[in-house]
């Protein structure tokens, strides 16, 4: 399967998530610039990566969220091709306008770094079809802006048509309804604060994020 991790200045995860995608597919994904205008032909998965792009100077993921290639993952986004965004690519999804809702500043004014427990809000979903829903596992955060914030309508409309993905197990950084991580409309996009991809080998100490992956590639496939 072939893939594609975006690169904006200030990204640290990149590497993390890449590694996490050729451990599960076999196949190194490409490394995109934020600066290209196309994506690479015939991939199936697009991963937004962790860490500070551009340095959340502006506001976290803002900046990032109007890079050149951004237009490319919003085309693929709309033609079905899934796109993974985890805690910065979380919150350069929303600020896009692929996913709804936003990432505020935590409410404990905090960085938080540890592993969380996360009960899975739906199996139904490309991203989550390796989880039972209301199972409960456990992935690490390290945020400072992992606030998800909607107004109630759209809280209301996630909920109803099951697309919050993620829920916290306990209160983490003032989440909305304890909201992890949401699907688009299309469920084809997931934007999620935790991240999986440091959670897939058992040197980790548990393979909870794994699954995420799994079930993606056995989708696509």
């Amino acid at each position: 399967m072939k893939s594609a991790v975006i690169v904006f200045p200030g990204s640290n995860c990149d590497r993390d998530l890449a590694v996490a995608i050729r451990e599960v597919t076999g196949e190194a994904p490409a490394m995109v610039w934020h600066r290209e205008t196309e994506l690479p032909d015939g991939i199936g998965l697009i991963g937004v990566p962790g860490g500070f792009s551009y340095g959340d100077y502006l506001r976290s993921g803002a900046m990032a969220a109007r890079s050149p290639v951004m237009r490319a993952v919003a085309d693929a986004a709309a033609r079905g091709v899934a796109v993974l965004g985890i805690c910065n690519g979380f919150q350069v999804l929303t600020e896009a306008g692929l996913l709804p809702g936003a990432l505020m500043r935590n409410a404990g004014l905090n960085f938080v770094c540890r592993d969380v427990a996360l009960t899975v809000g739906t199996s139904q979903s490309a991203f989550t079809s390796r989880y039972d829903a209301g199972e409960e596992i456990r992935i690490p955060v390290a945020h400072h802006d992992g606030n998800y914030t909607a107004d109630e309508a759209t809280l209301d409309r996630l909920e109803g048509e099951g697309r919050v993905a993620f829920r916290y197990g306990e209160q983490v950084n003032g989440s909305a309804r304890n909201i992890a991580g949401v699907l688009n409309d299309a469920g084809n996009v997931l934007g999620m604060m935790p991240h999986p991809e440091r959670m897939i080998e058992a040197a980790h100490g548990r393979t909870d994020g794994r699954r995420l992956f799994e079930g993606l590639v056995a989708a696509i496939a």
